[in-house]
């Protein structure tokens, strides 16, 4: 014990020596910066904001546009559906679809940058950095999908339209990771409550869902960009909620327990509806066939769906305020709940660009209504109707694939504006949250990443403590990274015109795969004397095993590669899967923060 005592003194005492050598020249700059850095982060998010509410104007718009042109007229999908003729209903998602799956295939021959277009994986294990292209691209191809009737929503493409032109904003002004991350979020705060017309729910989606954390200073951005984008969109569309609820005073207690139920079906429907997305996307994968191909197949599934439910077209606004009214029987209410399940898990599967936000509260409303009209059937409930089971199975099923209750009653509530249903609401997302997660371990934003390999443990974070920080807020520009044929005329060339002692080496896909060191240079110099300098390239003289970190990773738990690393710029990959080198954390400033950590620690 004495002695395990005496080694936690001598790492203590070999930080704090660090810290004196390395440290103390940049304190007093952050001491400068650390007041101006709050109002510098709520400018942003204003600018951000602005920028929400102005792309689902025009995002709007733009569909509009292609729905005269597809369709011969505007307005709700649902309707424009219900007065064609049904071969038409047939063939029009099919042929949109093959126009957006061709967008997709052509767009991809003129795009280089070959980087994720996912925020929540640029967040939770990038750099903030979103490709433009490739988001303009898939915006394109959500616009043409779901302007020709595909089952699926438009605020995806609004939201990730919003957190690209964030991310460029921060790349022009050659921002920081961490700042370029916090304006990602800003981007689908501002887009989602743009789309919704629910601020506290987007600020509540960037805070839980993209970034995983509330401390203040960086919840007050989310909130700041969501309320700009709101207002923004509010002068174009107006303040009328999206789904009309007959207004109902809940004041039972004996009433509750029914709503117990609704959470329990509700989160055994969400975990099964994420498990049949997953299995559709494998199932049209394994079709011998292009992606574009795989597309207008699944609009044209849904096509021919809609021959005898033209409500399944679009996200289901005007089908989910039909529900809402409580005319329709259980056996109707059983087909269309069916019939949208199946439309929507074929246009998602088939790799249709879009958002599912819209379409699980259609599942939500048809599953909640058919809870609430089974009751009534059965003699039980008499005095709830059937709106406030529908509005209850949104919020519910919402929660199960988000898995997040508080996001999806406060999602709920906004959309409604219906208070008095908070109380069942909750009780239902928090069981069928439970539910779903025992069930399924993944959400809707977060299988995408286990499929990557992407380590996602930022709910276990304590937000605002110094040793909890990640590495990706820490995270800089990498050290500019040798190719690994790279010749050693070239890499001397490196080592003379720049300060670093080390050098990254990467393959062609950028794929982190040594690091050379300066003093290894001396032994090859002879070999290239006599081979010449062509013939030793950058595989001859790297180490092939280079510590490094991810963006994810808490400063505590990367102590021991920081201290075995010789780098004073420690490089950063983006999952210990793929290996793409992405940025590089200053060894100095890493352990500045666990040393003031530790010695707050120990005051205490």
């Amino acid at each position: 014990m004495k002695s395990r005592g005496k080694s936690s003194r001598n790492l203590l005492n070999r930080l704090r020596g660090y810290l004196i050598a390395h440290w103390e020249g940049s304190l007093r700059v952050r001491e400068r910066l650390r007041f101006s850095e709050p109002a510098i982060h709520l400018i942003l998010a204003g600018v951000v904001g602005v920028i929400g509410g102005l792309t689902n104007w025009v995002f709007y718009l733009c569909l509009e546009a292609v729905k005269r042109l597809a369709l011969g007229r505007s307005g709700d999908l649902v309707e424009v559906a219900q007065v064609l003729d049904p071969w038409q209903r047939a063939m029009t998602p099919m042929l949109g679809g093959l126009l957006a799956g061709l967008t997709l295939h052509w767009g991809a021959r003129f795009v280089r940058d070959k980087r994720s277009a996912n925020f929540m994986e640029v967040v939770a294990a990038g750099d903030g950095k979103l490709p433009m292209r490739v988001t303009l691209t898939r915006g394109l191809s959500s616009m043409l999908s779901i302007g020709s009737g595909a089952s699926i929503g438009r605020e995806g493409a609004i939201t990730q339209l919003t957190a690209m032109f964030a991310s460029k904003l921060g790349q022009v002004a050659k921002w920081q990771p961490y700042r370029l991350r916090l304006l990602v979020a800003c981007g689908t705060a501002a887009g989602m409550a743009a789309a919704y017309n629910a601020p506290i729910a987007g600020s509540v989606f960037a805070a839980a869902i993209v970034l995983g954390n509330f401390s203040m200073n960086l919840f007050g951005p989310l909130v700041f960009s969501a309320v700009v984008a709101t207002i923004v969109s509010r002068h174009f569309f107006g303040i009328a909620p999206f789904y009309v609820v007959p207004h109902y005073d809940f004041t039972e207690l004996s009433q509750l327990p029914w709503f117990v139920v609704l959470g329990l079906f509700a989160g055994a429907v969400g975990a099964v509806f994420l498990r049949m997305m997953h299995y559709a996307g494998v199932w049209f994968k394994r079709l011998p066939a292009p992606d574009y191909a795989r597309i207008a197949l699944g609009g044209l599934l849904v096509g021919l769906i809609s021959m005898h439910f033209p409500q399944v077209w679009g996200n289901g606004y005007g089908a989910t305020n039909e529900i809402m009214t409580g005319n329709l029987t259980l056996l109707a209410l059983l087909a269309l709940f069916a019939a949208k399940l199946v439309a929507t898990l074929c246009s998602v599967g088939s790799g249709t660009v879009g958002g599912v936000f819209t379409p699980t509260l259609f599942v939500g409303a048809a599953a909640g209504a058919f809870i609430g009209t089974s009751l009534h059937q059965l003699g039980f409930a008499d005095t709830i109707p059937t709106a406030a089971f529908t509005l209850v199975g949104m919020g519910s099923v919402l929660a199960a694939t988000l898995h997040s209750p508080l996001l999806a009653m406060i999602m709920a509530f906004e959309i409604s504006g219906n208070y008095s249903l908070v109380p069942a609401l909750m009780l239902a997302c928090a069981v069928s949250s439970m539910i779903a997660r025992s069930i399924h371990s993944d959400s809707v934003y977060t299988e995408a990443l286990s499929r990557k390999g992407v380590e996602d443990d930022r709910e276990s974070a304590e937000p605002g403590a110094a040793s909890q920080q990640k590495v990706g807020d820490l995270m800089i520009d990498p050290v500019a990274p040798l190719q690994e044929n790279a010749k050693l005329r070239q890499i001397a060339k490196r080592f003379l015109t720049s300060t670093f002692n080390f050098l990254p080496v990467v393959d062609k896909e950028g794929k982190l795969v040594g690091i050379v060191a300066l003093q290894d240079l001396k032994e090859h110099l002879s070999a290239a004397e006599e081979l010449g300098f062509h013939a030793v390239i950058a595989m001859d003289v790297m180490r092939p095993h280079a510590p490094c970190l991810t963006p994810n990773l808490r400063l505590s738990d990367a102590l021991p590669t920081l201290l075995q690393s010789e780098q004073r710029h420690v490089p950063v990959v983006n999952n210990r899967r793929e290996g793409r080198l992405i940025g590089a954390v200053v060894k100095a400033d890493a352990l500045g923060i666990l040393s003031e950590a530790i010695a707050q620690g120990s005051s205490k």
